[in-house]
């Protein structure tokens, strides 16, 4: 007898044990529960409230008390809780799990977007329904980062730029609608490479500058081509890597716009602006016209003395011998020589053409231009005085076009120095002004230019001359800036003095000779 009582008290001793723990158990539990900030409630069938955790003052603004005995499908958006009366009965009634995302109304009103996770538990002797168990979590931030996600993704495919995405290996992985028309890939199954997307150029100056530039600083842009049926597609690339939570880190978004209206565009512009040069340049050869004979009638007038002497000498000796004419042939042949070179000059000038700088000494085009303008200078007893360093770098310019700069800024300041009795020379300076640039200047002793008028006269058909067509100022700044310089006015000198600058040749290491002092 006594050892059943002893084994009963044990038995009691453990069984107090077992429901001490149990109780430790579920004060943990409901420590969980207390402490998450998720959402644990529980519902009857009808979707009353049976227990809500603390949470749902943080989510939802009210005292868990305050929704005991509320009906959670009250609180519904009307929207989602028919989506979620629509539901199988089968897939919350029986299965006995469920997800579900919805909204649900705050104590202030609003909305929060939930994620609910149900379990039902059943009596398993009868099967009925018990209560309902959920966990639910703010998914608001998720939502709207998959509803920005979904609209750029949108905005991405219905754009008119073609957009790719690729990853380290050059595998296209992406392409919206309108680089698949283009390029020709498909919808599905996109198994593409790079070069399938740029032209053989293009993709050689991606490999070499624009993934490393990438890699490097996270981003690249620049113009590129991609190819076409009707041709290569001029397009202006924006490439960026894929950085962030969850990003690969070789993945790249190339974006491409295309850029042939532009193109087109500058092209004509840039067309116009040739012609408005050549019509120009053909205005300026009027006024030099006495220039031009001057240039002429030099060489014809020396052909025809030498060829006049060489008659006569035959004409009194019939039988002289013929190599002693032999001087004045030479002599002809060195005027034609000298003839067709000034013609060629002359030619050159008025020609029509592209503007394409290239490495030359600014000396030679400065002497060009002195020459076209010597006769004017002489005439009016002017003097055209060049002040050069003894050595100069070759600057990036078109010698023409250089030339109708000059020309012009020369002609014009003949114009303001016979305005002056005293003002008697105009003067050309250049010199070195930085590590890749010359600056040049052309300086009259005429009136000079007001501040108001100085605001002006860049602008075309802009003239201080009744006769002036306006012009060629604001040709010349659009030749200089054409040529990579600039042309202006500068400050506080007596007269007028334009600055031109120009960059010289990368490394140059060339010399040029200084031009002569005058005309």
């Amino acid at each position: 007898m006594a050892n059943e009582i002893e084994a009963l008290r044990m038995r009691l001793a453990e069984l107090e044990s077992r429901a001490n723990e149990l109780d430790e158990e579920k004060r943990h539990y409901q420590w969980l529960a207390e402490s998450t900030t998720d959402l644990i409630s529980r519902h009857a069938r009808d979707g009353t409230f049976l227990y809500a955790s603390q949470a749902a003052r943080s989510l939802l603004g009210y005292e868990p008390e305050e929704l005991i005995g509320v009906s959670a499908y009250d609180l519904f958006h009307p929207a989602d809780l028919a989506d979620l009366l629509n539901k199988s009965p089968r897939v919350y009634y029986h299965d006995g799990f469920y997800q579900h995302t919805y909204r649900f109304r705050a104590k202030n009103g609003r909305y929060v977007w939930f994620e609910t996770t149900s379990r039902t538990r059943r009596d398993p002797t009868t099967g009925e329904l018990i209560d309902v168990l959920c966990v639910s979590r703010d998914v608001g931030r998720r939502i709207r980062a998959e509803a920005n996600r979904e609209r750029l993704a949108r905005v991405v495919e219905s754009t008119t730029d073609y957009v790719l995405f690729c990853d380290g290996d050059e595998r296209l992985f992406y392409s919206n609608e309108a680089a698949r028309r283009l390029l020709g890939l498909p919808r599905e199954g996109l198994d593409a490479r790079l070069e399938r997307a740029y032209t053989p150029a293009s993709l050689s100056i991606l490999r070499e500058i624009v993934l490393p530039a990438v890699t490097r600083y996270g981003s690249w842009s620049g113009e590129l081509e991609m190819p076409s049926p009707k041709g290569p597609v001029p397009v202006l690339s924006v490439v960026l890597a894929h950085r962030g939570p969850g990003a690969e880190p070789d993945h790249l978004s190339l974006l491409n716009r295309d850029i042939s209206l532009r193109k087109a565009a500058e092209a004509q512009a840039r067309q116009h602006q040739e012609q408005i040069a050549h019509a120009n340049r053909l205005a300026t050869s009027g006024e030099l016209a006495s220039n031009i004979a001057h240039e002429l009638n030099q060489p014809l007038g020396a052909i025809a003395n030498y060829a006049s002497g060489a008659l006569m000498q035959l004409r009194a000796d019939p039988n002289r011998p013929a190599s002693e004419l032999a001087l004045p042939l030479q002599r002809i042949d060195e005027q034609v020589q000298r003839l067709a070179e000034r013609l060629r000059h002359i030619r050159t000038f008025v020609r029509k053409g592209q503007t394409r700088p290239r490495p030359l000494s600014l000396a030679e085009v400065v002497n060009a231009a002195c020459r076209l303008c010597e006769w004017q200078y002489q005439q009016t007893d002017i003097t055209l005085d060049t002040q050069f360093p003894t050595a100069l770098p070759r600057v990036m310019a078109d010698p023409v076009a250089l030339e109708q700069v000059l020309v012009n800024l020369l002609l014009n300041a003949l114009e303001a120095s016979r305005e002056q009795p005293a003002a008697r020379r105009v003067e050309i300076r250049a010199r070195r002004s930085g590590q890749r640039e010359v600056t040049f200047c052309v300086s009259d002793q005429g009136p000079g230019i007001s501040a108001d008028e100085a605001q002006a006269i860049f602008t075309p058909f802009h003239s201080s001359r009744p006769e002036g067509l306006g012009m060629g100022l604001a040709i010349s700044r659009s030749l200089m800036e054409a040529m990579g310089g600039s042309l202006g006015l500068a400050d506080g000198s007596d007269g007028a003095t334009f600055i031109g600058t120009l960059l010289t040749e990368p490394s140059s290491i060339h010399r040029s000779q200084p031009p002569r002092s005058g005309p």
